[in-house]
């Protein structure tokens, strides 16, 4: 984005890609168009027109063209999109948040951590106390409680389809203590032998596997195309572009056929939560 225009979404409070969908939004209703109307016209959906006014999308080249064609802008969109691609101060967390509640298929791989989906309320304590030099108790119970409030819609009659493929090092390192552990082993496997959801454990002795670098979410919808989510510390990104989307399908495709069965990882999560209770 141009220095004057991320100076103007600094000025206004915004992230750029919040100010993105702020001027797309103005820019829409100058020229009569409900998101409705304007979805119609470059063949999207009007939920994917809310997402990139709220911020929490951004569109794809060929979309952000369409809407310069059909708003009159003369490529403005188009540059601030690929501008956009650039920035790193968007708020992908929330974004991402907000979208795994809108996901028909949430996949999931943990690399060292379990992933926060399915986190109990212990197990995510003892996560943001370690992540911290000087934890501030109220500051770790509103994230904790916001974690687990994220966690809920697994248990939704409604909610997504999720499957969870995780390193054998995320059940073997303990986080907190052995009960915690223990906590947290049994809950994972409650929720694959209840249904909610598909688990399936990547043991040490397959070796190198296609996701060993990066924990990884991948989030499908009924009507919108799919995103991926990566994060490290401190840091996350979403990415949306069609070619990454699928390569990253590709890559948790490739290290689904490396892991254990579903049954065969329920009773590896039982057996590790017994030994934990020792």
């Amino acid at each position: 984005m141009s220095s004057a225009t991320t100076a103007a979404a600094a000025d206004a409070g915004l992230s750029p890609q919040e100010f993105y969908g702020k001027e797309l939004a103005r820019r829409r209703e100058a020229k009569g168009f409900t998101q409705e109307s304007l979805a119609e016209r470059i063949f999207i959906s009007a939920q994917m027109i809310a997402h990139w006014e709220a911020g929490r999308r951004r569109p794809r080249a060929e979309d952000a063209r369409r809407l310069d064609e059909v708003l009159g802008t003369d490529g403005l969109f188009y540059r601030m999109r690929r501008d956009l691609v650039e920035s790193r101060f968007a708020d992908h967390f929330n974004a991402a948040a907000e979208l795994e509640g809108e996901a028909t298929l949430i996949r999931l791989h943990g690399i060292t951590l379990v992933p926060g989906l399915l986190q109990t309320t212990e197990y995510a304590r003892a996560v943001y106390r370690a992540g911290s030099a000087n934890p501030d108790p109220r500051a770790i119970e509103k994230l904790v409680d916001d974690r687990i409030q994220r966690a809920s819609l697994i248990r939704e009659p409604d909610g997504p389809i999720v499957w969870a493929m995780l390193d054998e090092a995320v059940i073997r390192r303990q986080v907190g203590s052995r009960a915690v552990m223990a906590e947290q082993l049994q809950h994972i496997a409650d929720l694959g032998r209840r249904g909610r959801v598909r688990v399936h454990v990547l043991p040490f002795d397959r070796g190198a596997h296609a996701l060993l670098e990066s924990m990884l979410v991948l989030l499908d919808f009924s009507d919108d195309p799919g995103v991926a989510y990566v994060e490290g510390l401190r840091t996350g990104r979403l990415l949306d572009e069609p070619g990454v989307v699928d390569d990253c399908r590709a890559a948790y495709a490739l290290a689904l056929g490396d892991a254990l069965s579903a049954d065969e990882s329920m009773s590896l999560l039982e057996m590790t939560a017994e030994e934990f209770q020792r």
